[in-house]
């Protein structure tokens, strides 16, 4: 087999490895999802055990790109894609760290939640955003499409506003009752989780852009 042969199918491996990883993520993903709506111990506990597949095989894909590019020293087009898959390892590795996040934040919350704590907030529309700003972020990958990648900017506004709300609803609550103020922190702090996932998802988007278009775009932070 020609070295150039080779290349290409180290390329194609690596290929299905990150993608192997995006499932992994978007899997742990969903399940938190889920994990938010039945407040289940047991189903929580199954997923931060279940952290170490994705953390393998971030490693996996890491040792990867360094072989290919210890080994073959790509340029240009090539190069930006090692580069990109680099940062897209990483990226998917923290989505699935949130997840874990999410499950031990709903743990703490049914351990400690007093009765007078009656406050509540539907997350379902903010994570199925969440979940669809990274399922676009791995298609956008996967078909190399720059202006799919380019619209999960605004789907990562949406995400935003309802962490905003969530905010909102929380210190009104807290400043009418004041009762229960750690239970409903940490109910915020599952927003918080769900926006750190939709900033993840638009790094990833900004990771394809740059593979397919050779430029680097930085899109502008939300300030909370």
């Amino acid at each position: 087999m020609s070295r150039h042969m080779y290349f290409h199918r180290e390329i194609e491996h690596l290929k299905k490895m990150i993608l192997e990883l995006g499932t992994l993520a978007e899997d742990r993903l969903r399940r938190a999802s889920s994990i938010l709506d039945s407040a289940d111990d047991k189903e929580a506990q199954v997923l931060m055990t279940s952290d170490w597949e994705v953390d393998d095989m971030e490693i996996q894909v890491e040792e990867e790109c360094l072989k290919i590019l210890a080994l073959h020293q790509p340029v240009a087009r090539d190069l930006r894609l090692i580069v990109s898959v680099i940062k897209i390892n990483n990226e998917l590795e923290r989505i699935a760290d949130i997840a874990v996040n999410i499950a031990k934040r709903v743990l703490t919350i049914n351990k400690n939640k007093p009765a007078s704590c009656t406050f509540s907030f539907d997350y379902r529309p903010m994570a199925t955003k969440a979940l669809e700003m990274v399922k676009a972020a791995l298609d956008a990958l996967v078909t190399e499409d720059a202006s799919l990648a380019r619209q999960i900017f605004l789907m990562d506004d949406e995400v935003d506003q309802e962490r905003n709300r969530a905010y909102k609803l929380v210190v009104d609550e807290i400043g009418t009752s004041g009762e229960g103020a750690a239970c409903m922190m940490n109910l915020y702090l599952i927003a918080r989780h769900l926006e750190r996932v939709g900033d993840r998802a638009k790094n990833i988007a900004e990771e394809v852009i740059y593979l397919v278009e050779g430029e680097i775009v930085r899109s502008t932070s939300d300030p909370h």
